[in-house]
């Protein structure tokens, strides 16, 4: 093992790496055999928060669906584990939103899509229009294995024809 006295000029080169190895009580760095200092690793993929705003019109247990109404307009995204960031599929993700078809709160502009096995969901529906001044959509993880989760991403402009939102999960 090779130690490094930890001082400002140390630290400096090592760009900030200093936090993914070890610091022994004597106030030394301790490096793997080739004295190279380690790369960070994640202590774990921490749950995404629910978002202010994400279960407004949340119509629970929404039908899983190819597509809502006519389509036009993706929204996807992933959904991981917390912790590991395993992709999980077969998690069921509803959606709703604002359209060009119907308002969030009318059961047309509901519906429900699962992951793949890579924790991958994708569906189609009509195009997202701003309400309150903001085109956004709401999606939500309500199944039970996890904590349930709502979202709220708002899209930059309305003339957007796709809208991502990524769900890391914590075990209930």
């Amino acid at each position: 093992m090779t130690i490094v006295v930890l001082n400002r000029r140390n630290l400096l080169v090592a760009g900030g790496s200093v936090f993914a190895t070890k610091v022994l009580a004597t106030g030394v760095l301790a490096t793997g055999v080739s004295g190279l200092i380690l790369p960070a690793r994640a202590e774990g993929l921490a749950p995404t928060e629910t978002m202010s705003g994400g279960a407004n019109n949340y119509r629970k247990g929404a039908a899983i669906v190819d597509r809502i109404g006519k389509g036009g307009f993706w929204m996807s995204g992933t959904v991981r584990r917390a912790g590991d960031g395993a992709p999980l599929a077969g998690q069921r993700i509803q959606i709703w939103a604002h359209t060009v078809e119907g308002q969030e709160h009318e059961p047309q502009s509901h519906g429900a899509t699962l992951t793949d096995k890579d924790g991958k969901f994708r569906l189609e529906m009509p195009q997202i229009i701003p309400i309150f001044g903001q085109p956004h959509g709401h999606l939500a993880y309500d199944s039970g294995e996890f904590k349930t989760v709502f979202l709220r991403p708002v899209m930059r402009s309305a003339k957007e024809t796709s809208l991502e939102a990524h769900f890391v999960l914590q075990a209930a």
